[in-house]
Formats: C-alpha cells, structure tokens, sequence
C-alpha cells in the first residue's frame, strides 16, 4: 500500500516523467489483484483525472493503459471513466483507442453514443475500436437493439 500511495501523489509531480512512471506503476497493481475493488476506483478516478488533465502524451496514454488494466480485472461503472469523454476531442487517436475501450468496458447504455459518436472517426483503428465497444455494450444489454456491427472476438486492451 504504501508504494500505491507513493504512486498516487507522483501522479501530481511537477516532472512528466515521474507522472508517467506513477501512473505505470498504478497500472501494475491494478493488472495483478493486489487491490481490492474500492481501492481501485480510487486508483482508477485518479488516472481517469489525470488522462483527462495531462498536457503530455505519454503521460496520459500510461494513464490510459493503467485504467485498460483496471476494467480488466474490476467492473467500474460509467460514472468514474466518463470523464474521458469529455477529453476524447483532444485526443490522439492512439489514446481515443484506449478511451473508446475503457467506455466500452464498463458495458452501460449511456455509454454507446459516447462510443458510436467515433463510428466515422478518420482513423480506421479508432472506427474499429468503436465498432467493437458498440457491440460489447449491446450484447451485454440484450434489451438494447443491436447495431449493425459484427460479433466481437474477446476484447483485450488498444
């Protein structure tokens, strides 16, 4: 615990770089199943603000990675990751990528228009990821009618 605590204040280090080794360290605990899952949305809410608020790319995408682990291993809800969809515009496509994922993931139907919106993004990876997280969302919640998109083979991170 004491490491995850060291890595959670790094997170607001004035060095991107200590940024980025933070938020990598966090994504490792949050792969293995060293925290339990209150403490992982606490570890998840601040990389979600930090992938938000982050003015560098590397940075934000280790973010990014580091929640990717989380919904992996711990179901979030909508409401602790939609922050990102308000800092989807900003984003690279190797990070919509990973946003578009992580939306996906927590399988809620407020969800898929954040996801859809990216269904004729310029990118073909980041339409891809759409495609696929529109469809997770849709076969999770059956009463939902699904789109016309084909069945996802089981998903792993960007």
């Amino acid at each position: 615990m004491k490491d995850m605590f060291a890595a959670l204040e790094a997170l607001t280090d004035r060095d991107p770089g200590w940024r980025d080794v933070a938020a990598a360290s966090l994504g490792d605990l949050l792969r293995g199943t060293a925290l339990d899952t209150d403490t992982a949305r606490l570890v998840v809410g601040r990389l979600v603000s930090l992938a938000v608020n982050e003015p560098i790319t590397r940075v934000r995408e280790s973010a990014l990675n580091a929640v990717s682990e989380a919904v992996n291993h711990h179901s979030l809800h909508l409401d602790l990751v939609e922050p990102l969809a308000a800092a989807m515009p900003t984003m690279e496509p190797e990070l919509l990528g990973h946003a578009i994922y992580i939306l996906g993931a927590t399988h809620a139907p407020k969800a898929l228009p954040m996801v859809e919106s990216f269904l004729e993004h310029p990118d073909r990876d980041v339409r891809e990821e759409a495609c696929l997280a529109a469809a997770e969302i849709t076969a999770s919640n059956p009463a939902r009618e699904r789109p016309e998109h084909p069945d996802p083979a089981p998903r792993q991170p960007p």
